[in-house]
Formats: structure tokens, C-alpha cells, sequence
């Protein structure tokens, strides 16, 4: 039916989706072919106030929307009457407190905050094995169920006043409309929701001594909530009146739009945080390894993933290749332009890059960044190619962590912005030995434009909507002698990273 309206051109088909990322927020719009008609995006601050502590403040999130909206639509040459609907995506875990009159009570704490480390020490050693039977996942500090536990017993003012808890694309979502609500994979991500009996769980709530009541109704990613409202409209740069589509998390909705849809497909992200995720029909519940409800009904992905990949290139270039007169874009293709004149291996240059703690496979917010075998010989070439190298194998690490549970892929999706760059793609295919293949768009806000136009009927079902818009527009073949010579220089890198695991715990005391 939606394809017959599609075709007799009786309903609007360009698409909106915005999504926050751990940077920048960005806006795109596409037609219902897939094709990107126009995006804008703006740099959003995060604040470390201190040691280990990553926040936001959600109004420059709105006011990122209110720049980027207008942008978009100029670019794409039409107007903001032209759009069937919009939707929305952003990293999970983060929660958005609201009082009763709806006033922010604090700023948002992101994903990738270490500070309730010890509370997540606490939660496993106490519940670890209940709170993995009833969440599918275990606490560690990305979660919210131990953000929420240290927020109780260190800001307990604040959490007396929290009303209402939004996690960040369903605050900034609820601009547009007024309303109040989540998704399923969102929901999973806080650790306070039992999806066994998809609803919140009062026993993982009082784990995190958190009033359940101030948690939202869950709908589907693709449920329209409302309608853009007439102030918002005025503020926004959207039409009155526009769908809105509830829409998921990040890695959730970039997995869709990239066109991993099928029991067993992998995706590779290399953005702030760095994952590897294989689409499944059932959770695979392990201690190692991380469920979401994926954006396609019936499946799930299973993830694990490196706290610092994109952030990590990032902090090099900003450090030591941004010299007066040189933009960051050209600072990138310069470093890559580097790496890429360099042999495998760096010379003997090892990076692990635990710049903010790490996930997978240690769960330790302790642990510190490194670089490991220095000589006279290396210079910046070679800590470029280090950087993208050690990124790579700290992803290994991550995949065996699947491999070790029989989830091994052979060919993976790759997505984000770590993406763009063939050297860093072929390090990629050759230290993890998979056929990785390169989306034409990999960028979350595309996945949520093709999410909204699931829920407003201009694509028949999400299969329809990624089958029709999610294309390969390039292959990168593991090389065999690369992929022996990285399997050795990968036992190494793991011997450097037990050795130094004690060094980091005492540098992290002793800076607090």
C-alpha cells in the first residue's frame, strides 16, 4: 500500500532524521530512494569537570537543532512543509533529568562517563549475576543503572527533584512534540528494564535505589509520538504539524541503515567509541558481550566495543598535527596520508588507546593510554599508523570476545566516520582478518530519516527501507601475509596490556 501511494506520488517522501552525537549533532535529509539531499551539522561541547566525568548540557543539543534544521532544508531546496517526517538518534545510556515543572535538574551524563566505576564494582560483585539474567547485561559505567546509584549518593538533591527521566534523543525529541516517552532498545540500555517481560524492572530499579515512576512509556522505534508543535515549529524551523517518529539508539539505527538486517551480519563502528555487533534472531547473554532490540522487529544485535577509537584520532590530531593555519579536516587527511606511508607494525610501535578507561574485554575504568616500543626511528608517521593500528587490535580484542562464544563474522559493514579512510579500512580488514564492506551512507542521522519513513508509511517495512536504500559502495579484502604478520604483533600487544594493567591502577590513584 505504501509503495502504490509511493508511486502515484500522493504522499510526501523526503525524510528528516537528527542525531546527537558524542561531537556533534547532525542533520539529514533523504528522498525515498536513499539519496542524502541535503545535511547540516554543529559541534556540541562536553564538559569534564572532573577527572573521568563526560556531561552535556541537552539545551545546546535543541539549540543545535534550531541551527542545523534550516541548513538542511536549504541545501536540500525544499520546504519544511516538504517533509513526510522526522525522527531521531543519539548514544545510549545517557539519561536527561527533568523536574515537575520540566526544568533541567542537571546536566546530561554521557555514555562514555567513568565516575561510577566503584558503584559499578559494587552492583557485580553484589547482583552481577542477577542483574545479567534479568537485563541481559552486566553494570559497568557506561550503564545508567550505576550512573543513577552514584547520582543517589552524591547528589542526592538532585535526584530529589528529578520527575521525569528521558534518555538523550527521546529530551531532545520531546521539543518537537511535548510527549513523553522511549524505545526498547533505549530502555534495555538503561539496565532498569526486565525485557523478558518488556517492562521496567522494580527490582533493577531498587538496585539503583531509583524510583521506578519517573521512568517513560515504551513504544516501538518506529511509533509516530506527535506532531511538531506550532512553538516548536516557530523556534525549529520545521512545520506545525510534521509526524514525529520515536526512533533509537545510535549503533541500533546505524546497524539498520547500513543494511545489516539478517541473523549474522557484522558491523564495525569506528566512531567516538569503536564496536563490533552481529545481528541475531535471540540475545546471546554473556558476561562479555552486550544485547540491544535491534531497530528491525524480531532481531537483536549483540555488541562490545573500545571506549576511545574516533575520540582517540581525534586527540592525536588536535595534540600534535594542528598547526596555526591548518583545518581539522586537512590535519586528518594529513595523519592519514601518514599512517599510510609506514610498514605494518609502526617499527615496533605499539598504541593501546585507553584514553578513558575501557570496555571489552576488561571493564576497567582505570586503565590509561599508551604507546609501547619508542625509538629514535619513529616519528609521526609512524605514531599515526600506531594510533589507527592500535585501535584496530584493541577491536580484535573486542572479537574475541564473540569468537570465543561462536559469533565469529567473515564480512562486516563498516560505519562512522573512521569510515572514510581506505588506510584505516584495510588495517581494519587485515588485524581482524574480515571482508569489510563500505556503506554509501553510514551516518546515524540517515538511519533515523529511513526509520521516519517506516513509521509514516513511505517504506512498506524496514526490510523494504534498507533493501531499497542501504548500498555497498566499496570492499576491502584482508591481505594474508598482513593478517599472519598482525596475528604475531597481536599476542604482543596483549602481553603489553597485561603488563602495564597494575602501572595504570597505581597512575589512576595516585591522580584520583
Amino acid at each position: 500500500m505504501a509503495d502504490d501511494a509511493l508511486a502515484a506520488g500522493s504522499m510526501k517522501t523526503w525524510l528528516m532524521g537528527i542525531d546527537i552525537g558524542a561531537g556533534s549533532l547532525k542533520t539529514m535529509i533523504v528522498d525515498a530512494d536513499g539519496k542524502v539531499c541535503g545535511s547540516a551539522a554543529v559541534d556540541i561541547e562536553t564538559h569534564s569537570p572532573k577527572p573521568r566525568w563526560s556531561e552535556q548540557n541537552p539545551q545546546d543539543w535543541w539549540r543545535a537543532v534550531c541551527d542545523t534544521v534550516p541548513r538542511a532544508l536549504k541545501q536540500a531546496g525544499i520546504a519544511a512543509g516538504d517533509i513526510a517526517a522526522v525522527s531521531f538518534s543519539a548514544g545510549a545510556h545517557t539519561p536527561v533529568l527533568e523536574d515537575a515543572d520540566g526544568n533541567l535538574v542537571r546536566p546530561a551524563i554521557l555514555w562514555n562517563d567513568q565516575r561510577s566505576g566503584e558503584e559499578s564494582r559494587e552492583l557485580q560483585e553484589r547482583h552481577g549475576e542477577r542483574i545479567l539474567a534479568l537485563g541481559l547485561n552486566r553494570p559497568a559505567p557506561t550503564w545508567t543503572m550505576p550512573q543513577f546509584l552514584w547520582l543517589v549518593r552524591n547528589e542526592p538533591e538532585a535526584v530529589k527533584k528529578a520527575a521525569r527521566v528521558y534518555i538523550a534523543k527521546d529530551w531532545l525529541r520531546s521539543r518537537l512534540t511535548g510527549t513523553w516517552e522511549t524505545d526498547r532498545t533505549e530502555a534495555v540500555g538503561t539496565l532498569l528494564f526486565d525485557p523478558a517481560q518488556d517492562a521496567w524492572s522494580r527490582e533493577l530499579c531498587d538496585l539503583a535505589q531509583w524510583n521506578i515512576d519517573t521512568l517513560p512509556p515504551v513504544v516501538a522505534p518506529t511509533t509516530v509520538v506527535g506532531k511538531v508543535t506550532a512553538s516548536a515549529a516557530r523556534e525549529s524551523g520545521l512545520a506545525e504539524g510534521t509526524p514525529v517518529v520515536c526512533g533509537t539508539s545510535d549503533t541500533s539505527i546505524e546497524t539498520f541503515g547500513a543494511g545489516s538486517v539478517a541473523a549474522g551480519d557484522g558491523t564495525i563502528k569506528l566512531a567516538t567509541a569503536g564496536t563490533v555487533s552481529v545481528v541475531s534472531s535471540r540475545p546471546r547473554v554473556h558476561p562479555t558481550l552486550i544485547n540491544y532490540p535491534l531497530a528491525v522487529p524480531g532481531l537483536w544485535y549483540v555488541i562490545t566495543g573500545t571506549n576511545s577509537c574516533a575520540s582517540a584520532h581525534r586527540w592525536f590530531r588536535d595534540r600534535f598535527l594542528m598547526t596555526p593555519g591548518i583545518s581539522g579536516s586537512d590535519a586528518f587527511a594529513e595523519m592519514d596520508r601518514l599512517a599510510g606511508t609506514v610498514a605494518p607494525g609502526a617499527e615496533g610501535l605499539l598504541f593501546h588507546p585507553y584514553l578513558q578507561g575501557e570496555r571489552a574485554p576488561y571493564w576497567d575504568p582505570m586503565l590509561r593510554a599508551d604507546f609501547v616500543g619508542m625509538t629514535f626511528r619513529h616519528d609521526k608517521a609512524h605514531f599515526s599508523r600506531a594510533i589507527y593500528e592500535g585501535i584496530a587490535f584493541s577491536l580484535r580484542d573486542v572479537l574475541e570476545q564473540f569468537r570465543a562464544q561462536d559469533m565469529d563474522i567473515r564480512t562486516a559493514r563498516i560505519i562512522g566516520g573512521g569510515s572514510k579512510s581506505a588506510t584505516w579500512r584495510q588495517i581494519v580488514a587485515d588485524i581482524l582478518n574480515v571482508e569489510i564492506l563500505l556503506p554509501e551512507t553510514t551516518d546515524a542521522s540517515f538511519g533515523a530519516a529511513l526509520l521516519a519513513g517506516v513509521g509514516v508509511g513511505v517504506f512498506a517495512d524496514e526490510m523494504t527501507a534498507a533493501g531499497r536504500c542501504a548500498r555497498i559502495v566499496g570492499r576491502s579484502l584482508p591481505d594474508p601475509e598482513n593478517v599472519a604478520f598482525y596475528d604475531r604483533l597481536f599476542r604482543v600487544y596483549k602481553d603489553a596490556q597485561a603488563g602495564l594493567a597494575q602501572v595504570n591502577h597505581a597512575l589512576s590513584r595516585m591522580t584520583g
